[in-house]
Order: structure tokens, then C-alpha cells, then sequence
């Protein structure tokens, strides 16, 4: 399987052994995943059964029934330098080799090590410090409790459309659907205003006016936000947005917590998007690609922030058994080093503009294509028709040999995101494969 073929469908997908393997799962799975897919096919029309994988190469999936496809959904973005990197792999057998596991914060490995030296030279500013986790809402979880010691105050500010991963302690700020959290609202944090997430002139206006309200009132410790929304649909905020919310949080005291979890690392064309905004965090968070497939995550934040977790005398931490895990460090480490060694993100800018431009041009005209937006390899096309219509395009877009996921508060919004070293010729490929998808009755 070559890392950069095009599509090769032999079976309609869900061919017969993904079906069997999908049934098997459903029967032991959280009953939470078989009923969401039967709220899809119910919605669409369409069948929404899995296809199950089997091998990853580059950007392109094999599934249990041989078909080839090019992976446009990359792990949820995650896949920063496609499925199993030759520098990526060499990294973690050669980790393998030697250490699995260390003691946490106890005893590190020396790979942790290397790995929170080369992450705070992501920051633009000396002396910043790392927490280390396994999944972006450890890394959030942490900013949440960073601003909390840092101000002494529970309050936090988060935006409609937003998704910080659904843990306990984000889940009280994950604003792109409500029926995350109404279950469990009794048990979260109370003191969370969500304010619109901006994408034009006007809605900045609002937005910004409901993000004073909020700080005014000397509670919030923490104003969080995505750079531009990633789950939410890759909504783009105006220019000025950023630096808004910066200089709200420096009147009210309060840390402005940027999650750069999809955005960050190359993704939407710069290491981190909020500098490249105009808006130095006060605290960073990052995960998904970091670990280049594996799981690991980093909270990132200035001297003056992370200094309220030395204030206690050690006795208030934020730690686990698997944090800092050397195999994961020794990933992440080989990451960095080939997006940055390769110029991965400026790629991202440069490649994503052609991109965008050639979708816009295939899909003009086409009824059905309300937009197509984004910045680097981070790009939504939002449909007309709600969810339903979404599905419907994804699962066209599957048969013909591409993986596509939706996102939006409606799942009306394509959400592209490829491996940032995908050829340019798969680009143009699918640009075809989405105009015939949409066109199609």
C-alpha cells in the first residue's frame, strides 16, 4: 500500500466483514455509539454503520474488506503527519527498547525531559512551564485549575460552538451542544457564561460585549476559547478577536487559556494560532497531534501563571500514572522534530489557501455548498440541509474512497483536516470527489 495512493473501493463500503465486526462491537460498546448511528440513519435516510480498519499508511486506510481510502478526517485531525510516520515509528521502537514506563513526577525518564524542554521553547516568552497529560482535556483540565489557583476565582468565560473534550472538568465548558452537559449539570461547575463564538463584524461585537459583561462581574478567573473552532465547524474569527479577549483578561485580571489542541503544531498553518493572532496565552493547551498517533498532551503556561503550583509547597498537583509516559515523550518528541525539520505548518498555510481556493471554484454554482472556510489544513465546507445532509455527503464521499467527518453545532459542516504532508495531487482529487458528491440527486 503506497502512503499517498488514491482511492481503490473493491467492496461498498461497509463491506460484509466491517458489518460483522460492527455488530460484534455493538453488542459490548457503550450503548451510546449504536444509538447515535441509529439516530443518523434515522435522520438521513442513509446507513450509517462503520467501516472498521485495519491498517493506516501515510494518508491512506485500509479497511477489513480491503478497500483503500485517503484519510481526510486524519484521527480527528490528530494525524498530523499521516498514520504510522517513519520518524515517528523509528522513535517509539527504539523507546521501546529501552524504558515503558517511569514513575510519574517522582522518578521522570529522560525523554520527559527532553520533551518539556523542546515544548516551552514553543512558547514566545522564557521561563514558561509544562503540564504533561494523555488527552487534550487533561491539558485542559490543568489550564482550568491553573486559572483557578492563579486567581482565586471559579468563574470561567467559554463560547458557543466550542469543544474542549468531555471530562469532567471541561465538559462544563463545552459549548457546541448542550446535551453534553445537561445530564451531568448538577455535578459541574456553575459558574461557566458562554458568550457567542464570532465569525463577522457584528457577531465580534456581540461577543466581545458578553465577555465584559462577564469578567466585569470579578469572578472570572479563566476566559477560554479555540483560536478558531474546531468541532464547532473551522470557524475563522475576525482578526481583531484575539487580541480582544487578551486585553479583556489583562482589565479583569482573569488568564486567557487558548486551546490549541486542533489548532496548534503546524494544523492551521502556525506552531501555535494564537500568537499567530496577535495573542500571547497566558496558558496553551495542546494534544491531539502532539504524539504523532500516540496519546499525550501538554498544558503550557507563563512563570507568572504556573507559579501558583509552587505555592503550596507540592502538596497541590496535577499528575497521573501514565503522564509523562516515556514511550509516548520519545513520539511526541520525533513529531516536533519532523513538522519542524520539514516546515510542516508554513506547508499548512501555503498548501490550505490553494486548497481552499480550488474547493471554492469545483463547488460554485452547486446548490447545496454554503461556504468553504478555514485557515492551513483546518477546512470546513458547510452544507445546506442541516445534518441530514451531511451524513449524506459523507457517506457518499465514502463510497467513492474518502474519509470525511462533520462537525458544527447542526453537523452540517464537512471538517476537513489531512495530514499536513498530503500530496497536492490527492487535494485536486478530492476536490472532484466533493463536487460529485454534492451534485449527486
Amino acid at each position: 500500500m503506497s502512503s499517498q495512493a488514491l482511492p481503490d473501493v473493491r467492496v461498498p463500503p461497509p463491506g460484509p466483514r466491517s458489518r460483522e465486526l460492527a455488530s460484534r462491537l455493538a453488542l459490548v460498546e457503550c450503548p451510546s455509539v449504536p444509538a447515535r448511528r441509529e439516530a443518523q440513519a434515522l435522520a438521513s435516510g442513509e446507513d450509517a454503520a462503520p467501516i472498521v480498519y485495519t491498517e493506516g499508511d501515510g494518508v491512506n486506510v485500509l479497511d477489513v474488506d480491503r478497500n483503500r481510502y485517503v484519510d481526510m478526517a486524519a484521527g480527528f485531525g490528530a494525524l498530523l503527519l499521516g498514520h504510522r510516520p517513519d520518524a515517528v515509528a523509528r522513535a517509539i521502537e527504539a523507546q521501546a527498547e529501552r524504558l515503558w514506563l517511569a514513575l510519574g513526577d517522582v522518578s521522570p525518564s529522560d525523554v520527559k525531559v527532553a520533551l518539556c524542554e523542546r515544548l516551552v521553547r514553543l512558547y514566545p516568552q522564557a521561563k514558561a512551564r509544562v503540564i504533561l497529560g494523555s488527552t487534550g482535556a487533561d491539558a485542559v483540565t490543568a489550564a482550568l485549575k491553573t486559572a483557578a489557583l492563579t486567581t482565586g476565582r471559579a468563574g470561567v468565560v467559554a463560547f458557543e460552538g466550542a469543544y474542549h473534550g468531555l471530562s469532567h472538568g471541561p465538559l462544563a465548558a463545552c459549548g457546541l451542544r448542550p446535551s453534553y452537559r445537561e445530564p451531568f449539570a448538577e455535578a459541574l461547575n456553575h459558574h461557566v457564561t458562554f458568550a457567542p463564538y464570532p465569525h463577522d463584524e457584528r457577531s465580534f461585537d456581540r461577543a466581545m460585549t458578553e465577555v465584559e459583561r462577564a469578567v466585569a462581574g470579578g469572578n472570572v478567573g479563566a476566559v477560554l476559547v479555540e483560536p478558531i473552532l474546531g468541532r464547532g465547524g473551522c470557524v475563522v474569527p475576525p482578526a481583531g478577536f484575539l487580541p480582544a479577549l487578551r486585553a479583556a483578561c489583562d482589565r479583569a485580571e482573569a488568564l486567557l487559556v487558548c486551546d490549541e489542541i486542533w489548532t496548534g503544531l503546524g494544523r492551521s498553518g502556525a506552531w501555535l494560532a494564537s500568537v499567530a493572532m496577535g495573542a500571547l496565552p497566558d496558558v496553551v493547551c495542546l494534544g491531539k497531534g502532539l504524539g504523532g498517533g500516540l496519546p499525550i498532551s501538554a498544558c503550557i503556561g507563563s512563570a507568572r501563571a504556573m507559579a501558583s503550583w509552587g505555592a503550596h509547597g507540592g502538596t497541590t498537583i496535577h499528575t497521573a500514572t501514565h503522564f509523562g509516559s516515556p514511550v509516548h515523550c520519545a513520539a511526541a518528541v520525533a513529531t516536533l522534530e519532523a513538522v519542524d525539520g520539514r516546515a510542516l505548518p508554513a506547508r499548512a498555510q501555503r498548501v490550505g489557501e490553494m486548497w481552499m481556493s480550488r474547493l471554492r471554484e469545483r463547488t460554485t454554482g452547486l446548490s447545496g455548498v454554503r461556504e468553504v472556510r478555514g485557515r492551513g489544513l483546518m477546512v470546513g465546507v458547510a452544507l445546506e440541509g442541516g445534518g441530514a445532509r451531511g451524513v449524506s455527503v459523507t457517506r457518499r464521499l465514502l463510497s467513492r474512497g474518502w474519509i470525511v467527518l462533520t462537525g458544527g453545532a447542526q453537523g452540517d459542516v464537512l471538517t476537513l483536516t489531512p495530514p499536513l504532508d498530503i500530496d497536492d495531487s490527492l487535494l485536486d482529487a478530492f476536490c472532484d470527489a466533493l463536487a460529485d458528491a454534492v451534485a449527486a440527486p
